[in-house]
């Protein structure tokens, strides 16, 4: 697939470190979805390994493959051509950095402009990307790929002090190797709050308190699609309820025959219909 420029867009989101405007981000699985998001100025459409866990069925992240991220990136960018797309690398697809650059080179095709590892240990795989000319996001704090596993819950991170620093230096040390945007995900505020402070890059919370430069949730929590109440998002519309509500009525409408309607059905010419009708007359 032939790859818009987005450069002069990663460059305008990678300039907007507070208070200079904040990076709003959704995860997007489908186009008909990046179509809304896009025309709601989303910065950021992120296809997450989340799509296996949100719309494919599957346990965990873990079970997210490559094929899957490139089909769900594909529709995302036929369904916003113009919009910065951020795709993760799945669970072991960047385990050295030839593997992490070939991998990423085929979500770039597939329309990402930008990729995504998780983990403190990326600082090299993170150079190779920058070398091959990809744009790259670290995310730190709750990592699925590792710790969403054996149905154990999300918790957050780097709340001791030990653990915290970790989580500080990681920050430092993978924006020094040429990370362009860093997710913290359910990590204390006070914490996001000194690494937002620190690095030069900006960084987007989920469940990271306000002081981030910019913000991400899953779609289907804000939309109250995923069924979660969860204390880190906001749901924003009852989806659920609304959808429930029209498939009701729909099936109500076919029982009474109601639906389909004069106004939902198509005529044929009415030389054509006679011809028809006699030619059957006649058939019979």
């Amino acid at each position: 697939m032939d790859q818009p420029d987005h450069e002069s867009k990663l460059d305008l989101l990678r300039s907007r470190k507070s208070p200079g405007g904040k990076i709003c981000a959704l995860t997007s699985y489908d186009a008909p979805t990046a179509r809304i998001l896009d025309a709601a100025g989303i910065d950021i459409q992120f296809v997450g390994d989340s799509v296996g866990t949100n719309v494919l069925g599957y346990r965990n992240e873990r079970e997210v493959t490559l094929n899957d991220i490139v089909h769900h990136v594909g529709a995302v960018r036929r369904g916003a051509p113009g919009a910065v797309v951020l795709a993760d690398l799945p669970y072991r697809t960047y385990e050295t950095p030839d593997a992490t650059v070939a991998n990423a080179t085929r979500l770039v095709a597939a329309g990402a402009s930008l990729v995504k590892v998780e983990g403190a240990d990326q600082a090299a795989n993170i150079q190779a990307l920058v070398g091959a000319g990809i744009t790259v996001c670290a995310h730190l704090g709750f990592t699925p790929q590792t710790l969403s596993v054996d149905g154990a819950k999300a918790r957050v991170q780097a709340r001791s002090v030990d653990d915290a620093m970790a989580l500080i230096d990681a920050a430092d040390a993978l924006e020094r190797a040429g990370a362009s945007f860093l997710v913290l995900e359910l990590v204390p505020s006070p914490v996001s709050q000194i690494v937002t402070q620190r690095l030069g890059i900006p960084t987007i919370g989920i469940g990271a308190g306000p002081h981030c430069d910019g913000q991400v949730l899953i779609v289907y929590d804000i939309l109250g699609l995923s069924g979660l109440h969860l204390r880190l998002a906001r749901e924003y519309a009852n989806g659920q309820q609304f959808i429930s509500d029209a498939v009701s009525r729909y099936r109500e409408d076919v029982s009474a025959e109601k639906f389909p309607s004069v106004e939902n059905s198509f005529s044929m010419d009415s030389d054509a219909e006679a011809a028809l009708l006699a030619a059957i007359a006649k058939r019979s």
